[in-house]
Parts: structure tokens; C-alpha cells; sequence
């Protein structure tokens, strides 16, 4: 039986995790008392005395655990932004191919992705790799998101007794700094950062995150079939991401239709001239604890979407 020890698991995601882990029965959860949750000396022990540690941390504190973490076995999957680009990590996503899922497998020092970042690199990685997109393609990316995703303070912000005044979306980061932008283009291969805007809405789980484009900024002469053949050929064997076209009888698509699980859709909408690709997740599923518990579970050889509500 393998020993996971969450660090901040008091937060969001480390609550998601620990409540999908203990329902596991090879899984022992290693944890603290409320009055060592703070103990680095506690911490440092739990940290190397476990095979799995999952880092739920801000990112400066995520930084300072890793130093804490002396036994060479432990693998570290950390939930926060500070090592999603940095040497010596894996960037934890799979579906990039076979061999990033290799990579993840056999190294002990795994970054999750952010959660808007896993929508956009789902769509447009495998377009860039198959030659459909140019690397200096100029991009656009608009995100909508569940309240959960801002943690404890911003779900007490909607839901406390002054959540009456949320009830209309709200764009952020306006200045174009935002922390998944960094890799959403190392990841892709792209040469320019995209143009995103992040939304979060009045709704507690779900996310949609879609890129438009015109068909001019595809390569050669490429079509809206040809994402689509693409996308099929990327996911259909795939666990975790579908292609599936989530419409329903008006046309529309809820940002919060995979709220609760842990897989991801793809799909491609519009014409030949304009197009839109849009991926739906869950903003703590795929998003968050569900792709943490997928990275656990190939590096624990066992089969990706294990434990999983996909």
C-alpha cells in the first residue's frame, strides 16, 4: 500500500484530493493533527516518510516544501505554478503524447497544470504538432470558470451573505500577466503568448475554455475537418479527453456540463471562414484534483483514469 501525504490539505484542491483518496483502498493517507498542520518540522517528516506527496500550496511555500523533501524516492506532484515551467520538472499532462506520459511515469518531480492552461493546451497542442497551426500563430483564448477555482476566500466571497452583489461574470487578468500564460505557450511551442481572458462566473464547478479562429490562420489549407480528424486521431483512444460536440436542442453549451468529473471534452464549432474550439472540464476535476490523482496514478503504474469519474 503506497503512503500520500497532502500538504495544504486544508485548501481546495487538497480537500478534492483527500476526499477522493480516502475513498481508495490502496492509499494510506498520511496526515497531521490541526496543531501541526503548520509545523515544518511535521511537514518535513511526513514529506519523506511517503511515496506520493501532493503540494497544495501558494507558490512561494510550494518552493520552500521541495527543500524540505531529502529522500530521493518521494515523488512530488505539485498542484501550485511554481514549477510548471521550471528544470528538472515534468509538466503533468499526458495527453500531450506517449512519451510526455513516460516522462511522467518515471520521473519523481511532476507540476500540474493549471486549469485554463489544460483547456488550451488540449486544443491547440495537437494542432501544432500535426502541422494544422504555425508555431507564430496569433492567438486568442477566452475561459469561463467556476467560483471554486479562486479557493476558500473567493467561494466565501460568492457564497457569504454578501455573495448577492456576484451575481454577474467577472473578467480578470486584465494586464495580460496571467500565472497559466507562461505554459500555455512553452507548453504548445508557441512563439507569442495568446490573448486571454479569464471569466469567473456565478457557479460553483465547471469550466469552458474555447479559442476562435479564422480559417486563414490555419496552415496550408487546412479545414475545419482536419481539426476534427485531428482531434479523433488525439483522443478517441484517450481516458481522459473525448471528442464530443456538447451542444444542446438551442444550440448552446453550459460552461458547467462537466462539473463533477474529472474527464475532459474537445469539440470544434463554425463554418469554413470562422471557427471556435471549445474544451469542457471541470475546474477541480480535470482542472485541479482529478488531473492530480491521474499523474498519481501513472506514477504508480496503474491506469490513468483509475479512481477517476471521467
Amino acid at each position: 500500500m503506497k503512503r500520500v501525504f497532502i500538504d495544504g490539505s486544508a485548501g481546495t484542491t487538497g480537500l478534492q484530493i483527500y476526499s477522493r483518496l480516502s475513498k481508495r483502498d490502496d492509499i494510506e493517507l498520511l496526515t497531521l493533527p490541526e496543531s501541526e498542520r503548520k509545523s515544518v518540522s511535521a511537514r518535513k517528516r511526513l514529506l519523506n516518510s511517503c511515496d506520493i506527496a501532493f503540494l497544495c500550496l501558494p507558490d512561494k511555500a510550494a518552493v520552500e516544501a521541495v527543500e524540505l523533501v531529502e529522500n530521493p524516492e518521494v515523488v512530488i506532484i505539485d498542484a501550485s505554478t511554481a514549477h510548471r515551467t521550471a528544470p528538472g520538472w515534468v509538466y503533468g499532462f499526458p495527453e500531450l503524447s506517449e512519451e510526455q506520459g513516460e516522462l511522467i511515469a518515471g520521473s519523481k518531480r511532476i507540476a500540474n497544470p493549471g486549469c485554463h492552461a489544460s483547456g488550451f493546451i488540449a486544443l491547440v497542442s495537437p494542432l501544432i504538432r500535426d502541422g494544422l497551426l504555425d508555431r507564430d500563430a496569433m492567438l486568442s483564448c477566452f475561459s469561463l470558470t467556476g467560483y471554486s477555482g479562486g479557493g476558500k476566500s473567493m467561494i466565501h466571497e460568492y457564497e457569504g451573505e454578501d455573495g448577492s452583489s456576484l451575481h454577474a461574470p467577472r473578467m480578470y487578468g486584465l494586464t495580460q500577466n496571467h500565472k497559466h500564460l507562461n505554459e500555455m505557450r512553452k507548453i504548445c511551442g508557441l512563439e507569442s503568448y495568446p490573448v486571454f481572458c479569464p471569466v469567473v462566473c456565478d457557479f460553483y464547478s465547471g469550466m469552458q475554455v474555447t479559442v476562435p479562429l479564422h480559417s486563414s490562420q490555419l496552415a496550408g489549407k487546412a479545414s475545419i475537418e482536419d481539426i476534427i480528424k485531428c482531434y479523433r486521431s488525439a483522443y478517441d483512444r484517450d481516458p481522459v479527453i473525448k471528442y464530443a460536440e456538447l451542444t444542446d436542442h438551442g444550440g448552446m453549451i453550459s460552461a458547467s456540463s462537466m462539473s463533477g468529473r474529472d474527464g475532459m471534452l474537445v469539440a470544434v464549432y463554425g463554418n469554413e471562414d470562422r471557427i471556435i474550439l471549445a474544451s469542457s472540464y471541470d475546474n477541480l476535476g480535470k482542472g485541479a484534483s482529478g488531473a492530480a490523482i491521474e499523474n498519481m496514478n501513472i506514477a504508480l503504474g496503474l491506469d490513468r483514469d483509475y479512481g477517476l469519474f471521467v
